[in-house]
């Protein structure tokens, strides 16, 4: 599937560095300043976003980005809100691609083929759901698929070899290592285990993999974008948008700066 987030890692590749992956609470602190906040995202770097879909109960997340999800929902954000961001995002970024990530509930309520049909039409590129598993996937996987979405799968620290295969199928856009076994932002998995299971997952895929969970500091995303295709931030771009609000873009544009170029020195510093 030739498209934006393919088109994206291939050109990351060429580069010789990690793609940064930007994830970031949708209407938080409200829905009309996640425009500023996306922009600040691409102004500073990022190669993909995440759009995160707010939810009553984000039971992968860590503190920050619970009050985020929090904050969202008090502004009265509906999915029919991010649905508008995503289409005015692509609007203003026709090259950028766009994940929407997020948990079952919302997605499917409606049923997996509005979901995907309104994620289409809106100009996203792919979806992460959090909560649902391949075993239990009848529905939204195949409906992504036959709109042309991705679907984005989750493998973690305790995704065994026989497993594997199960949440590989279907999978496309990139792989999503979850590097800790626990929930977002709370800590990071120790560089040598990230590197023992990039080798073991593209060893079972050509998906380009993406580390995330934990990931805060520039040497950190350096580090790990040295071993993988593609490094992940979300908290620590979350809780600048709950210290400073509707004032956050500045902060984030030079903070995602700082680790986009982390990563580009470490891929000089690998090519030298």
């Amino acid at each position: 599937m030739k498209d934006r987030l393919s088109t994206r890692f291939e050109k990351c590749r060429a580069e010789g560095r990690a793609a940064l992956v930007c994830f970031v609470t949708g209407g938080d602190p409200a829905p009309a300043e996640t425009a500023s906040i996306l922009d600040a995202l691409v102004e500073g770097g990022a190669d993909v976003i995440e759009l995160g879909m707010p939810f009553t109960d984000p039971m992968a997340d860590g503190p920050a980005i619970q009050l985020a999800n929090l904050r969202s929902l008090a502004a009265g954000t509906k999915t029919a809100d991010l649905l508008d961001i995503a289409a005015a995002f692509r609007e203003r970024h026709p090259e950028t691609p766009l994940i929407l990530m997020g948990y079952a509930n919302p997605m499917i309520r409606r049923g997996g083929d509005w979901f995907a049909s309104e994620a289409a039409k809106a100009g996203v590129d792919g979806v992460i759901c959090v909560d649902l598993p391949p075993e239990e996937d009848g529905e939204l996987g195949p409906a992504l698929r036959g709109r042309g979405l991705h679907f984005i799968r989750l493998a973690t620290p305790t995704t065994d070899i026989a497993r594997l295969p199960a949440v590989l199928e279907g999978a496309s856009g990139f792989l999503y290592y979850v590097s800790v076994a626990g929930i977002t932002g709370k800590q990071q998995a120790a560089l040598a285990s990230i590197e023992q299971a990039m080798a073991h997952l593209k060893a079972q895929t050509p998906l380009p993999v993406a580390v995330g969970f934990g990931v805060r500091t520039p040497e950190q995303a350096a580090a790990i974008g040295r071993v993988a295709d593609g490094v992940v931030v979300g908290s620590a771009i979350v809780e600048l948008v709950g210290q400073h609000g509707a004032a956050a873009a500045p902060h984030i544009k030079n903070y995602v700066a700082s680790l986009s170029a982390a990563i580009a020195g470490a891929a000089k510093e690998s090519a030298a």
